[in-house]
């Protein structure tokens, strides 16, 4: 973060809740972690080794593209989706910002303890 005021402001006019929300389940942090390691992947590929239906599969990534952290595309009869790792930066970034305001706020609160 090149200047912390403008980046803050930025940060804060995003909203962060649905990335949060979207990331709160482990079989999206799985299908999030499938979709990381590589290329764009069908429903089938992401349902390999997992013992939820495709249809389950297809109801946790709907709720991820909602949140704009994976993208679809049709390729004939199925959907092939991919991973946008700008949410995840925007994210990490925030959090960032969070722990750096709390690091302020508990060295303000160390040095009134220790006077």
């Amino acid at each position: 973060m090149s200047h912390p005021a403008r980046s803050a402001a930025a940060l804060l006019r995003h909203d962060q809740a649905p990335i949060f929300a979207a990331l709160g389940d482990r079989t999206r942090l799985a299908l999030v972690s499938k979709l990381c390691a590589g290329q764009p992947r069908s429903i089938s590929q992401l349902a390999q080794d997992s013992a939820l239906s495709r249809q389950a599969i297809t109801k946790h990534l709907r709720v991820l593209e909602r949140a704009g952290i994976v993208h679809s595309s049709r390729s004939g009869r199925e959907s092939r989706f991919r991973i946008d790792l700008q949410p995840l930066e925007n994210l990490r970034d925030y959090l960032e910002l969070v722990s750096a305001q709390w690091d302020r706020a508990l060295s303000r609160l160390q040095t009134l303890v220790e006077r």
